[in-house]
């Protein structure tokens, strides 16, 4: 992978994260995600 492409990639992430860790406990659940899982669920750790 390019690294513009990791740099890019390393963005929409983060991005993604904030935009999940602002939703309410009930909506994350409503999508099949919990708070705690949330980290894994977008970084794949």
């Amino acid at each position: 992978m390019k690294m513009t492409n990791r740099i890019v990639e390393f963005f929409q992430l983060g991005k993604a994260y904030r935009e999940l860790s602002r939703l309410d406990d009930a909506a994350l659940k409503d999508i099949g995600i919990s708070r705690s899982d949330l980290k894994r669920r977008v970084y794949g750790r």
